[in-house]
């Protein structure tokens, strides 16, 4: 049988530690090969370096938590405010999905605080679709890959949509075993805690990482420290069934089911 892969696609650097490194590192001790892709290489992140400095800073800082992640790093491919739903930005990521061949994609909310968030939400969903389509071509070429993938996306930040509407997951992932390591990695981040405080309020962005694990941990009603996942439409994707990360997780795994209820009107 072959190795099963998963990756993590965000929009910036320390993305994937705030809301989706706790499932990463659960994945690769459940015999995962794991990927770690930020979109965007941080390069407007800063109140004191210019881009071309912060660019090689973040990516020093994203390189070191994808090891601590025990992650595959793939390189960044825009600069911030610059991740658009584009078909040249599409092939890039269309050729790292067909390398990587992901039983699990692991990408942000479809509804999220900022358009970088979205629209790598967008570019991911649409990359995994196109990974078996012959006439779409990426950059640089590679082989269509026809394998079946299931796409996750994380909860956004704060828990809510652009207009304040609270998200509910659809299922809760304990991540309580791997909180340290996923504490270490976002602390790699150093270039960040004064521009999170400046630009977004964050006082601590790593206290605002441990109140979000916590306050999942709370919603599940059975974990101390959790990330949320909705997981997307089969179609194109997968059988309607799949829930490879389900499978993969077992009891790290509580799906939410007052969500499955809205799903179904019950």
């Amino acid at each position: 049988m072959a190795e099963l892969s998963a990756i993590a696609i965000a929009a910036h650097p320390d993305d994937i530690e705030f809301a989706m490194a706790g499932t990463l590192c659960l994945l690769r001790a459940a015999g995962f090969r794991t990927h770690y892709l930020n979109v965007a290489n941080g390069s407007c992140g800063s109140l004191v370096h210019r881009p071309a400095a912060l660019r090689a800073i973040r990516r020093r800082e994203a390189r070191k938590a994808a090891v601590i992640l025990g992650a595959q790093f793939h390189e960044s491919m825009v600069d911030d405010l610059e991740v658009v739903y584009s078909v040249p930005l599409l092939r890039k990521l269309s050729a790292v999905i067909r390398e990587v061949r992901p039983r699990i994609v692991l990408t942000h909310s479809p509804q999220d605080y900022m358009e970088d968030h979205t629209n790598t939400c967008r570019l991911a969903v649409t990359a995994a679709f196109a990974r078996g389509i012959p006439n779409f071509v990426s950059r640089p070429q590679r082989r269509p890959w026809s394998g079946e993938t299931t796409v996750y996306h994380a909860m956004p930040h704060g828990l809510c949509d652009p207009l304040r509407r609270r998200i509910l997951p659809g299922a809760f992932v304990d991540t309580t075993s791997v909180q340290g390591t996923k504490l270490a990695a976002l602390e790699c981040h150093e270039s960040q805690h004064g521009w999170l405080r400046a630009s977004q309020g964050m006082n601590s962005y790593l206290r605002q990482m441990e109140e979000t694990s916590r306050e999942l941990g709370r919603m599940s009603r059975k974990f101390r420290m959790a990330e949320g996942w909705r997981r997307h439409a089969h179609m194109g994707f997968c059988s309607p069934d799949d829930d490879p990360l389900r499978e993969a997780l077992g009891r790290s795994y509580l799906v939410n089911r007052k969500y499955e209820k809205e799903l179904t009107g019950d």
